[in-house]
């Protein structure tokens, strides 16, 4: 992915620098992989237990320890000893912006849905977001709240695509504001993501799953290659 270089983490595991992507099933709660849940702080295993619902807890805890496995395999650090932080929030300079490792070695992203989990790496910022194709309802009421442009397009669209139309777009639009570090924080009038580049940012969609759209947007002044896993790596 033009420039990047090479990253070590600090047991001397080497990270070659692209943009990749994991594309993750969300397992069902009859099937479920025996998940090593020692793997987690306290921080998250406290917010795993606050789901009510089991399918809400399989799934946090499935995308968490998939994160920590990927990024156990990019760095060389066991996945129980990976510590996290947030950067500063570009709207107010206050520690909860993205999510990033402590001590940084590569920068990250986590996003799921009922049926997916996205996780994405780079060597410097990155947002990925994986949304269900809405509803009509939905989509009438979120889409004013777009970029005027964006919300041409949906309304460009004959109606049965208008709900395709928008889950591309929030899509990019989450991946964009999760690699920004704002989040729904940030107007979202403020931004057209309609382009593969918005200030800096390039963005990707990535074709995962029927009936879901999923974006990646990465800090870079070049285009990016991006590579779409399927499976974990080993432990």
């Amino acid at each position: 992915m033009g420039t990047a270089g090479t990253f070590r983490g600090h047991t001397g595991a080497s990270y070659g620098g692209e943009v990749r992507v994991w594309a993750l099933p969300t397992p069902e709660a009859a099937s479920a992989p025996v998940l090593d849940l020692t793997t987690l702080d306290g921080t998250e295993r406290r917010r795993m237990a606050a789901y009510a619902r089991d399918s809400d807890r399989l799934l946090y805890a499935f995308a968490h320890t998939a994160l920590r496995t990927v990024l156990s395999a990019l760095t060389g650090v066991a996945p129980g000893e990976l510590r996290f932080s947030r950067a500063a929030c570009p709207c107010c300079d206050k520690p909860h912006g993205r999510p990033v490792l402590t001590p940084a070695s590569l920068e990250f992203s986590l996003s799921h849905s009922r049926d997916l989990v996205l996780i994405g790496v780079a060597p410097t910022a990155i947002g990925v977001d994986t949304e269900p194709v809405p509803e009509p309802g939905t989509v009438e009421q979120i889409s004013k709240m777009l970029h005027p442009a964006e919300r041409d397009e949906v309304e460009a669209a004959p109606p049965r695509d208008r709900p395709a139309v928008f889950a591309r777009l929030w899509a990019r639009k989450e991946a964009y504001l999760k690699g920004l570090g704002t989040g729904l924080g940030r107007d979202l009038a403020a931004d057209d993501v309609r382009g593969p580049v918005v200030a800096g940012w390039q963005l990707t969609d990535l074709s995962v799953a029927p009936g879901q759209a999923a974006a990646v947007a990465v800090s870079s002044p070049v285009p990016c290659g991006v590579s779409v896993h399927r499976t974990l790596p080993p432990k």
